[in-house]
């Protein structure tokens, strides 16, 4: 065991995995050694951090920001950090772009046609010159498609969540999350400054005791799709729950709009209750293949947030180039039906795939298809072995997951040919079996480290 200094972090020795390898300390700390820190020096966790870093980035932490060489199509090249060496023609399953938009041709057409009109940002804050007609157009648009009375445009899809969490919520009132809710989410409660509980995942009885025993407002926080597990929320019977308590629900569907539901709308449409869900949230940097995000609801709700969702108000418009794309990938998507359509064949196929090769996916029933590890101190050197085999792939682990569910997350695109699934497959099971982490072909399990 390493000697603990002052700072709580170690310096010297080794420490083994659970196959006995020697593994560097890097690879047992994490962001949260360095959260919290003695002495009264604001900077005084930099020079510990940045002793770690030293060794951690070079040890698996440079996978994260590899820069792309281009657009994220389905095949990508990528910059290794770590050598300098470019590799080429990497299978891409790790952008967002489910529906292949970003890259449209149309769409780069309405971004030079906007950038020749508008110039680049808006240059202001959407309350005072950062309001352009572009986005008036786009948060029309997007309010017939949701089926709401009005819409609220934000410049990142976190501002949604912070903005609109903590413009409605205020100390004295009691916000429930699911305990996988995003980040922004929790980020929204805190700033809220309203008592903040979480219910364990999909737990719709747990959700129940933490309502009942609070009078006064209360705001449930769900996701339509799960960003990390890719499973679904349990929409019936949360909302059923909530009625019952007088609490009202608001679902991200950064992940889920466009993709669900007979029109496209979300998981709540997919259930049917699209109507019984007081605040829709949803983003453009998913599966319409730009940057920010909305939140939908009645018009009442959208004039009271226009005023105070700080988030908003206090940030810059989001850029009328990228809206004039988001406007037009949005049509491209009611043009094109079969781009869901495909999507859905490509998820089907992926995950049949993987199951039958004994690749652990948990319980994703969506496009997000976690490729489930389960070993902290390995999942940067299996990220190595996948990248040096011909796939990006994006490893996640503590504090983004639990401790023990490190794990890749697959996004599967309408883009995807089907002889790139197969591929993908088949080096993720070939990676996967050299490592020992699923079956071989012939049932086993494997035991080397790698």
């Amino acid at each position: 065991m390493g000697e603990e200094k002052a700072d709580g972090t170690a310096k010297g020795g080794m420490f083994n995995d659970k196959s006995g390898k020697q593994l560097p300390l890097a690879m047992q700390y994490d962001y949260t050694n360095f959260y919290f820190g003695a002495g009264e020096d604001a900077f005084g966790m930099l020079e510990p951090f940045d002793e770690w870093w030293k060794d951690a980035k070079p040890s698996g932490y440079y996978l994260y920001g590899l820069p792309m060489q281009g657009a994220p199509t389905t095949r990508v090249d990528v910059r290794d950090t770590k050598t300098g060496e470019v590799h080429a023609d990497l299978l891409n399953f790790a952008s967002y772009n489910y529906l292949g938009l970003s890259y449209r041709p149309e769409v780069k057409e309405a971004v030079v046609e906007a950038a020749g009109r508008y110039g680049n940002g808006a240059s202001g804050s959407p309350i005072l010159s950062g309001s352009l007609e572009v986005h008036h157009e786009l948060a029309s648009r997007l309010a017939e498609f949701k089926g709401k009375e009005a819409v609220l445009l934000f410049p990142t899809g976190y501002s949604v969540n912070v903005g609109v969490i903590a413009g409605l919520m205020r100390s004295g009132d009691l916000c429930v999350a699911d305990q996988y809710a995003h980040a922004s989410l929790v980020d929204g409660m805190i700033l809220s400054k309203a008592t903040s509980r979480f219910f364990r995942h999909n737990k719709v009885d747990d959700l129940e005791r933490k309502l009942k025993r609070f009078d006064g407002k209360k705001l449930v926080l769900i996701e339509g799709v799960y960003s990390m597990d890719g499973d679904v929320a349990l929409v019936p019977d949360i909302v059923e729950v909530c009625q019952r308590y007088g609490a009202r629900i608001l679902i991200d569907e950064a992940h889920s709009t466009f993709i669900y539901g007979e029109r496209g709308r979300g998981v709540a449409e997919h259930f049917g209750f699209d109507d019984q869900i007081d605040m829709h949230v949803g983003t453009f940097s998913k599966s319409l293949g730009g940057q920010g995000g909305f939140v939908a609801g009645s018009q009442k709700l959208i004039n009271y947030l226009r005023g105070f969702s700080r988030s908003r108000t206090f940030s810059c418009g989001l850029s009328p180039v990228v809206a004039a794309g988001i406007l037009r990938a949005l049509e491209l998507f009611l043009e094109e039906p079969e781009l869901r359509t495909k999507l859905w064949d490509n998820v089907e196929f992926m995950q049949k795939r993987l199951r039958e090769a004994g690749v652990s996916v948990g319980d994703s029933e969506s496009q997000v298809i976690p490729i489930m590890i389960r070993d902290d101190a390995r999942v940067f050197e299996i990220g190595e072995a996948l990248m040096h085999e011909g796939i990006y792939l994006n490893p996640v682990k503590y504090p983004a997951v639990g401790k023990h569910k490190s794990r890749f997350r697959m996004s599967i695109s309408a883009a995807h040919s089907q002889e790139e699934l197969e591929e993908g497959a088949r080096i993720i099971t070939s990676v996967l079996q050299r490592y020992g982490i699923c079956p071989t072909a012939e049932g086993t399990i494997t035991s080397t480290t790698g």
